[in-house]
């Protein structure tokens, strides 16, 4: 089967699932084409050593990598990251016919929506069928921002992202959703429910296992010997960052919260932390990805944390699967399906979201667990995802979803 790979995202940056699932397809004896643009997340500038041209063209291995330019931009500007989605859409659809001419299938990673761009031109002129997956809901996610407009704009932008959308689940053939409660809100926002599927989310499994702790990965959180509790990702506004912090402050004497990452909501959380004084937070900033396993062993709990909003509920923040796959226990101040998962797989403790209070409460009693029931935590989170969740699953699905959509339409 040829697939054609669309997505804005794409190795070397850490956007990890299209390039495994392109690189898993390939390893399948499958003939996989890339369409993405030039790395430049999480900072919003092109890579060193990377320079924009119409022409690129490359191999990652057995697969074929056609880049095209567009308006690099991660700020917090509603204007910048609209141009950088608009400008990908629009160069992807002028290279999309020509680069994906052949292929059989068209998988196109959301967000954003304008990504779907050259596979609905293949689908227009060779109906070539669309398998999209989503990991975000558009426009509610975009809404809580905090970088939309509010009054007749911002209801202007609902409307327009929401006929996208629309638009965007009716040209593809199969809807591919990382939870059963994401299942629901595409459906509710006019997908049709027979062509609705649900894969969990993998992690990369090269960077994210279990290893022994180090001393100096000890030293680079900080670890005092006590409960040492770690939020690893993106401190963005739909985090809740917030919470955690003033939660840990409540009980700074029994745990340290240690942030690893940076994000738009940075400097909001610093300053919480610096109102509430709250000295057990610590901000070590990003770390490479290949210290992150280490990392994670040295922490004795991961924090996953949610704002309490409708549209989240469907979310497993990757964060889960990356703790998980480490078999680190889990704090979860969560709603939805990322706390049904924690709680019914027996990886962590729960409360619900934007409740400081609760959380405070659940650091306590986490910091009371011995270590041997973090370790049989730890040890179940590790089989959940080598059951559910790993690359190797997420590519079976994967292959039997894009070989249905291609025979289908007679492709194969």
């Amino acid at each position: 089967m040829k697939v054609g790979l669309v997505s804005q995202w794409y190795p070397p940056e850490g956007a990890f699932i299209p390039g495994n699932l392109a690189h898993g397809l390939a390893d399948r004896g499958h003939q996989v084409r890339v369409l993405t643009t030039f790395p430049s997340y999480p900072h919003g500038r092109i890579y060193p050593g990377w320079r924009q041209r119409w022409g690129h063209r490359e191999t990652d291995g057995s697969v074929a990598v056609r880049r095209v330019p567009a308006y690099p931009s991660h700020d917090a500007s509603a204007v910048r990251r609209a141009l950088s989605h608009l400008s990908f859409g629009a160069s992807s659809a002028l290279a999309g016919p020509g680069w994906l001419g052949g292929v059989d299938v068209t998988y196109v990673y959301h967000p954003p929506p304008t990504a779907i761009a050259a596979a609905a031109l293949l689908r227009a002129v060779r109906r070539t069928p669309i398998v999209l997956h989503v990991q975000d809901m558009w426009p509610e996610s975009v809404l809580h921002s905090g970088m939309a407009p509010t009054g007749r704009a911002g209801r202007a932008l609902e409307h327009g992202i929401s006929a996208l959308m629309r638009t965007t689940y009716r040209l593809a053939s199969a809807i591919v959703v990382i939870s059963p409660a994401m299942a629901e809100l595409v459906v509710a926002h006019g997908a049709d429910p027979a062509r609705v599927r649900v894969v969990w989310n993998w992690t990369d499994d090269t960077l994210f296992r279990a290893v022994p702790v180090t001393d100096a990965a000890r030293t680079a959180l900080g670890h005092r010997g006590r409960s040492t509790v770690m939020f690893a990702g993106n401190l963005g506004p739909l985090q809740g960052i917030g919470t955690a912090i003033r939660a840990a402050a409540a009980v700074r004497d029994r745990m340290d919260l240690v942030l690893v990452g940076s994000g738009a909501g940075e400097d909001a959380a610093r300053r919480v932390a610096a109102d509430v004084g709250a000295d057990n937070v610590r901000f070590v900033g990003r770390r490479p990805p290949e210290e992150m396993a280490e990392l994670y062993a040295a922490a004795d709990w991961q924090l996953v944390c949610l704002r309490d909003l409708p549209a989240l509920r469907g979310t497993i923040p990757s964060k889960l699967q990356a703790a998980l796959a480490c078999g680190s226990p889990v704090i979860a101040s969560v709603g939805g399906d990322a706390a049904s998962l924690v709680r019914s797989a027996g990886v962590g403790l729960v409360c619900p979201p934007e409740d400081w209070r609760a959380l405070a409460d659940l650091f306590v009693e986490a910091a009371a667990r011995p270590p041997v029931a973090r370790m049989e935590m730890g040890l179940r989170a590790r089989q959940v995802y080598r059951d559910r969740m790993s690359l190797q699953v997420g590519v079976d699905q994967f292959e039997d979803i894009l070989t249905k959509a291609a025979a289908q339409e007679g492709r194969t």
